[in-house]
């Protein structure tokens, strides 16, 4: 079985793998050591959610959202939604705003 991305890239870019190493490298070197510092104080019930949390913020990086969207998502504060509707919320805003 296979998972699917929270949202497919139209640019042509692989998606981020869920891993240590990979969300490591696609944040800038300030985050990079602030995510290093959370997974090693993380015990083994908070170790999924610091890793999706960090994730999602490389995905940020990456591909920029309208501010709203990132700020909610950054601040845990979705109202209720999940952070991946929304991201395709914030994608199908920019997309329409082309």
């Amino acid at each position: 079985m296979s998972a699917q991305t929270v949202h497919p890239s139209d640019t042509g870019q692989q998606p981020l793998p869920r891993t240590q190493n990979a969300v490591a490298q696609a944040l800038p070197p300030a985050d990079r050591m602030e995510f290093y510092r959370e997974m090693g104080e993380a015990d083994e019930t908070e170790l999924l959610g610091v890793l999706r949390r960090w994730w999602l913020r490389a995905r940020l990086y990456a591909d920029p959202l309208p501010e709203e969207t990132r700020t909610a998502i950054e601040a845990d504060h979705a109202l209720g939604r999940s952070a991946s509707a929304l991201i395709r919320e914030g994608l199908a805003a920019r997309e329409a705003g082309r």
